[in-house]
């Protein structure tokens, strides 16, 4: 009998037990499923802007805000750098990441994205103002390259014109005065219409060791005259080639800058092009300004608004290249991502989504 009640006792305890533990398991997977989500957001204005009161506004927070409305998402927003976002959202810190962000091969190996929502490209961001061609011309023929080459020049003239003035000082007196000034002075004049092939014919050497020279000199002349040639082609068109930029087959020949991490650093290193690294793009804009870099290449629309907030001395070039869609950053797997695609398409096809875009991005397209 003792046996019995021991029995009945035992089960009528689990019995009572079972409700709860269900009860507690439900309630904990409740209080998950309305956990606000974490939202982690890089400012890239003008898609992600923050104001003096640290509210989030921009392009991508409008399309967020609608699909949070569209599914009632509750989210809280965390801003982070671009680095801490791909890896948070990787490890499922984050749920969201919002910003503009580039869908790239490498990133979607550690990450997820939505649907494209914007489809940009590169640019390049250039000093606006140009000199004069005259100026710009003049100012070569006083640079310190075409100057360097210049006092060569002469340097091996004089040489030259010292050896046909010892070689005729005493066979040639007439042509080449035996007075030392005179005579190195028609002789620089004689090497100089020799390498020039003018050929005036008013001084020439008569002695055996002056016609030595003088073979020797001409055809030296030949080779000395294509590499100067060169030399100064090259002193005269230097600074055009450092400061001037047409288009992205020119950044061989300037010094860039980017931003680290970013799709535009990424392209520069499949093209093999070096650039400097600074952490924001409007500290690259403002190395612009104090000419420590010729140019920066960055997403086109976010360089055009940079430029229009406050960099008006800088403009940028009309080609865009590279091609590349910003995206909303997932989780990989994510069960959310099909309502949110759902929601994001619906949201970019209509009427908001396009008076969002010309608020934002306006002429700076």
């Amino acid at each position: 009998m003792r046996k019995l009640m021991i029995l009945l006792a035992a089960v009528a305890s689990l019995c009572g037990i079972m409700p709860v533990s269900v009860a507690q398991t439900a309630q904990a997977t409740a209080d998950t499923s309305t956990a606000p989500l974490k939202v982690a957001v890089r400012v890239s204005p003008p898609f992600v802007t923050q104001d003096g009161d640290g509210r989030f506004q921009g392009l991508t927070i409008a399309l967020w805000e609608d699909i949070a409305s569209t599914n009632n998402y509750e989210f809280e927003y965390y801003p982070v750098g671009l680095d801490e976002m791909i890896d948070g959202v990787a490890n499922e810190r984050y749920a969201v990441g919002l910003g503009a962000i580039s869908v790239t091969a490498d990133r979607e190996r550690q990450i997820d994205f939505t649907l494209p929502f914007y489809n940009a490209g590169l640019g390049i961001a250039v000093p606006a103002a140009e000199e004069a061609a005259w100026w710009t011309l003049t100012k070569r023929f006083f640079s310190f390259e075409f100057l360097t080459v210049l006092v060569a020049l002469i340097g091996i003239l004089l040489v030259a014109g010292v050896f046909v003035w010892l070689a005729e000082r005493r066979h040639n007196p007439d042509e080449f005065d035996s007075r030392s000034l005179r005579g190195i002075g028609a002789g620089f004049w004689w090497a100089a219409v020799t390498m020039t092939t003018v050929g005036y014919g008013d001084k020439s050497p008569r002695s055996a060791a002056g016609r030595a020279v003088g073979l020797i000199w001409m055809f030296t002349s030949v080779i000395i005259i294509s590499s100067f040639t060169a030399s100064i082609t090259s002193a005269l068109t230097i600074n055009k080639l450092s400061t001037r930029v047409q288009d992205k087959d020119d950044l061989a020949q300037v010094r860039v800058a980017s931003v680290p991490n970013s799709y535009s650093s990424y392209w520069l290193d499949r093209e093999n092009l070096g650039y400097q690294n600074y952490p924001s793009l409007a500290a690259a804009l403002q190395a612009v300004n104090k000419g420590q870099v010729d140019a920066v290449v960055y997403d086109a629309p976010l360089l055009k608004y940079q430029l229009r907030k406050g960099f008006a001395n800088l403009s940028v070039l009309p080609e865009t290249f590279a091609p590349q869609d910003y995206a909303i950053v997932l989780p990989p797997a994510d069960a959310r991502r099909e309502e949110i695609n759902r929601a994001l398409l619906g949201y970019v096809r209509g009427a908001e989504w396009r008076e969002a875009v010309n608020q934002y991005l306006g002429d700076s397209l």
